[in-house]
């Protein structure tokens, strides 16, 4: 079974969120659910709206990446985006 590193954001593009899920399109509409939700990052910040997906062939390969990814600069996550995404549309599952 594959997992999945993902980044959301909010609908003004300003917050991001990274995370490791093994059913992405549960996963965002968790995200979307908690939204305006005090008790997690992502419902405070209403980051539901997926802009980047990695695939990995197991759990430990993603959690590793979604570390890397959140020891990375603002800058340089946004570049990421950009390379596949460059007009950071909300992309579907």
């Amino acid at each position: 079974m594959p997992y999945y590193v993902y980044i959301t954001t909010n609908p003004a593009r300003k917050v991001l969120y990274i995370g490791v899920t093994n059913h992405v399109a549960d996963r965002l509409a968790q995200h979307y659910a908690n939204r305006g939700s005090a008790e997690t990052f992502a419902g405070r910040y209403f980051c539901y709206n997926l802009v980047h997906l990695e695939e990995y062939p197991d759990v430990g390969a993603a959690i590793a990446r979604e570390k890397e990814l959140k020891g990375w600069t603002r800058a340089k996550k946004d570049t990421l985006i950009a390379v596949d995404n460059p007009d950071w549309l909300f992309l579907q599952t």
